[in-house]
């Protein structure tokens, strides 16, 4: 269980209110689970080789939930590592703020899901993890050259168009958990899940706007 649940889920939802008052498009997620059966490991687009998930008896969550949690922390860890080529890339002030802010909320939401993994007695990955897993969005090699070879308004251009693509990626794998049967029923990972689809959502409607902008 994570510990710090109350305080992380105050600040989450000071972050969400935030975003919406600049962002008309974001809406909460209701979890529709569905019929559908998936493997876990495609669910999550996992091409890293993680151990086997071991549940628990009588756990509530499920491996789609690991390898949800797993694959998240992989997602944000490259999102950072995309925010962090602002400074040096003559981004604008708006846009460096604007990454700045992904870098330091997608920090602390790596550490919540490290120690839900922990807690659960599952492999919790680093964040060097997403040099070796490729999930629902993550840029690839070549559209990583491509942003660290722009700079200026070219870097704010492309930062907008694959932050967006990114953030829809996990929206996707957020979707994809509340589709598996029984996935998403785990206090925390549906908190957590929630709060990515309603914080991500936002976000990408301001990148929109900014890039509409540039």
């Amino acid at each position: 269980m994570i510990h710090p649940r109350h305080r992380y889920r105050a600040g989450a939802l000071f972050i969400a209110a935030a975003l919406f008052a600049v962002a008309s498009t974001a809406h909460a997620q209701k979890p529709t689970p569905t019929s559908t059966h998936m493997d876990h490991r495609q669910m999550a687009g996992m091409s890293m080789d993680l151990p086997p998930v071991s549940i628990p008896t009588g756990a509530i969550f499920t491996e789609a939930d690991v390898r949800f949690m797993q694959g998240m922390i992989a997602h944000h860890a490259q999102a950072i590592y995309m925010s962090r080529l602002a400074a040096a890339h003559d981004a604008t002030p708006h846009l460096l703020k604007f990454a700045q802010k992904i870098d330091q909320s997608q920090q602390a939401e790596i550490r919540l899901m490290q120690q839900w993994l922990r807690a659960n007695g599952q492999f919790a990955p680093d964040t060097s993890s997403w040099r070796q897993m490729s999930m629902p969005g993550m840029l690839t090699a070549q559209q990583l050259t491509q942003l660290d070879a722009a700079k200026g308004a070219d870097f704010d251009r492309l930062f907008l168009m694959f932050m967006i693509q990114h953030h829809e990626g996990a929206l996707k794998m957020v979707s994809d958990l509340f589709d598996t049967p029984r996935a998403g029923q785990d206090i925390d990972v549906s908190v957590f899940a929630n709060d990515v689809q309603l914080v991500q959502t936002a976000e990408i409607g301001i990148m929109r706007r900014m890039l509409n902008n540039l």
